[in-house]
C-alpha cells in the first residue's frame, strides 16, 4: 500500500462559485504509480467545500439557488456574535456540504458516473485562495 499526496490552490471568485476539480484529480491519479485504490479530495478551511455534481450550466446555477434556501442570507446567524464578519451562513453551507470526497479509481481511472465530476464549492461570501489536498492510497 502507498499514500501520494498533491496540494493545489485555487483561486475562487465569490460566494457560490463552482470549480471542476475531476480534470486535476484524474491528472494526478494518472501521473502516480498506483494502478488501483481511493483517492480522497479535501479542501482546508471551514468556507470551502467539496462534492460531486453534473458540472452543467443548470445545475451551477440550481445548487447555490438550493443553498440560498437552506441557509439564507437575509436572517442572523450566532456565528456574528464571535467574528463579525457576515458570513455565518457560509459555515453552515459548507458544513452541509462536508470539505471532502473520496472515489476509487481501477486501472488509474477514476470510478465517477458518466456526468459525475468532483467540484470545490465556494461558501465563503468573499474569494479565495483555497489548497485543496489530492491524496492517493493504492497499489
Amino acid at each position: 500500500m502507498s499514500v501520494q499526496t498533491k496540494k493545489i490552490q485555487i483561486q475562487t471568485k465569490c460566494e457560490n462559485d463552482i470549480i471542476d476539480l475531476s480534470g486535476k484529480t484524474s491528472a494526478f491519479v494518472q501521473e502516480s504509480n498506483l494502478k488501483n485504490g481511493i483517492v480522497t479530495v479535501f479542501v482546508t478551511g471551514s468556507t470551502g467545500a467539496i462534492t460531486t455534481i453534473e458540472y452543467e450550466p443548470g445545475l451551477k446555477k440550481d445548487f447555490p439557488d438550493m443553498l440560498k434556501r437552506i441557509a439564507p442570507d437575509d436572517i442572523w446567524y450566532e456565528h456574528e456574535n464571535t467574528w463579525h464578519d457576515g458570513n455565518g451562513r457560509s459555515h453552515v453551507k459548507a458544513s452541509l456540504i462536508g470539505p471532502s470526497i473520496t472515489i476509487p479509481f481501477l486501472n488509474k481511472k477514476l470510478l465517477l458516473g458518466q456526468w459525475q465530476h468532483i467540484v470545490l464549492v465556494e461558501c465563503d461570501i468573499h474569494k479565495r485562495t483555497r489548497t485543496v489536498i489530492i491524496q492517493i492510497v493504492g497499489n
